[in-house]
């Protein structure tokens, strides 16, 4: 437990920053989610929809420090990769 008022401080910053982060990354994984059903159901169109909104929202992650940079870019790039093998088939 924390015992000066500056440790007090950061401990409930933390604490508030988990929260905040914690909600950041469930809702880029349910983003993300989006495009993988998009994917198992063929829907080209409702990827490509779907697939701008997941990469908008792995950039902004990575931009706040809530995901790693090349963590959100490794998954952007797969992400597009199946996209593009949706086309194609």
């Amino acid at each position: 437990m924390a015992n000066h008022k500056s440790s007090e401080k950061r401990a409930r910053q933390t604490e508030r920053r988990n929260k905040v982060n914690r909600a950041r990354r469930q809702h880029i994984q349910t983003l993300v989610s989006a495009v993988e059903a998009a994917i198992a159901s063929n829907d080209l169109e409702g990827a490509r929809k779907a697939q701008v909104k997941a990469e908008s929202a792995l950039a902004r992650g990575a931009g706040r420090g809530t995901l790693h940079r090349k963590m959100a870019s490794r998954r952007t790039s797969r992400i597009a990769k199946r996209v593009k093998a949706l086309k194609k088939a």
